[in-house]
């Protein structure tokens, strides 16, 4: 999996901020032109963060380019409603060389491996030949497995990505997911630190698990000190 950030708002954190300083002052829209310290803008938006005043975090938005995502995982990521996606055409593209995704657990296993790695070899046959056969393209996907690996452009507001790493960055959420919102967790901390300073699962970020009786248990280790959560170094599972 490659997972690239395309585009972002010029300066997150400062538009924020300027978003934030408008909201708890009588500044005019003039007055926001005027430069502030660096050490103002982290100010305003832990205040903002720490009050649960998200809004402000709408105004900044970031565009991520997303490569090697099995389609088992790509539908569960357009679940994630405020968000844009774009995403490779299977009806548009041929697929008689894809790629696909291989789970660790099976990796594991020489001979299921070998087997998993026979259906995808066979996947591939019955799709060229149904392709050969003058079957459009719409109708020999039929045959592709989930594994099939694709590529999608995502974008969402800073708002709507510290919600979805909340949920993704979780130990209980499936682990192609959660590698992927990893990674895109620290492009974002790499251009906005002060919007992301704060994120991942509710039990580092807040000590809180929404869980339930399904929890890991790893909220009855955290404590309240380790805040702001930093993300650890996260043993990644390679997908080739």
């Amino acid at each position: 999996m490659k997972v690239s950030l395309l585009q972002h708002t010029p300066e997150p954190d400062r538009t924020v901020a300027m978003a934030a300083h408008l909201c708890y002052s009588p500044s005019s829209i003039e007055d926001l032109r005027v430069r502030m310290e660096d050490s103002e803008v982290a100010r305003l938006v832990g205040l903002i963060r720490s009050m649960g005043h998200l809004s402000p975090f709408e105004h900044a938005h970031f565009t991520v380019g997303i490569e090697g995502l099995s389609r088992v995982t790509s539908h569960q990521l357009v679940r994630s409603r405020i968000a844009s996606y774009s995403q490779q055409s299977q009806r548009y593209i041929d697929q008689r060389g894809f790629e696909y995704v291989t789970p660790p657990t099976v990796r594991k296993d020489a001979g299921l491996l070998e087997r998993f790695r026979q259906h995808m070899d066979d996947s591939r046959d019955l799709y060229r030949e149904l392709r050969d056969a003058g079957i459009p393209r719409e109708d020999a996907r039929f045959v592709l497995p989930s594994a099939a690996s694709s590529n999608i452009v995502m974008s969402k507001n800073a708002r709507a990505w510290l919600e979805w790493f909340e949920l993704r960055t979780c130990t209980r959420s499936q682990w192609e997911i959660r590698i992927l919102a990893n990674r895109i967790m620290r492009l974002l901390r790499g251009v906005a630190p002060h919007l992301f300073e704060v994120s991942g699962p509710p039990c580092i970020t807040q000590s809180l698990c929404r869980e339930g009786k399904m929890s890991c248990g790893r909220i009855d280790v955290m404590t309240v000190d380790r805040l702001p959560y930093k993300t650890p170094g996260v043993k990644e599972v390679e997908d080739k």
